[in-house]
């Protein structure tokens, strides 16, 4: 029987992914001298609500909170998300929690109209930390 993974699950294993890829960048951007443009900035000149994420998730992996909340505040939730992750999946997997149940369409709503909320929030970030407008 294949698991399914919830929402939280989801973006928090996500979370996950990023903190290893911030662990890594480093190192192959001092080798290889690679770099992560954010397309819509090389394009038009105009950050996206997630510019700055790559930098917010490398020096929070290094313990610089401060630096990360400069660089973009959304890096908070999605670390958030990511240690909680941890122990929900490892309860579920022993038992002790329920498997997740499929989310009602009118939460899948809610939660859409949030993060597009918190995308234009970013954006609006964005825009004034970079000097844009």
């Amino acid at each position: 029987m294949r698991r399914t993974f919830s929402v939280p699950e989801r973006i928090g294993g996500f979370g996950l992914a990023v903190a290893a890829a911030a662990l890594a960048w480093p190192a192959l951007n001092g080798h290889t001298g690679a770099t992560l443009p954010c397309p819509l900035r090389a394009l038009t000149g105009i950050p996206c609500p997630a510019c700055g994420l790559t930098t917010a998730a490398v020096v929070l992996v290094r313990g610089d909170v401060g630096a990360a909340l400069a660089a973009n505040p959304a890096i908070m939730a999605l670390a958030a998300a990511a240690v909680a992750v941890v122990p929900l999946v490892s309860l579920r997997a022993l038992g002790v929690l329920p498997p997740p149940r499929p989310w009602a369409a009118g939460r899948r709503r809610r939660l859409g109209a949030l993060v597009g909320a918190l995308s234009v929030v970013s954006w609006l970030f964005q825009l004034h930390r970079l000097g844009v407008g």
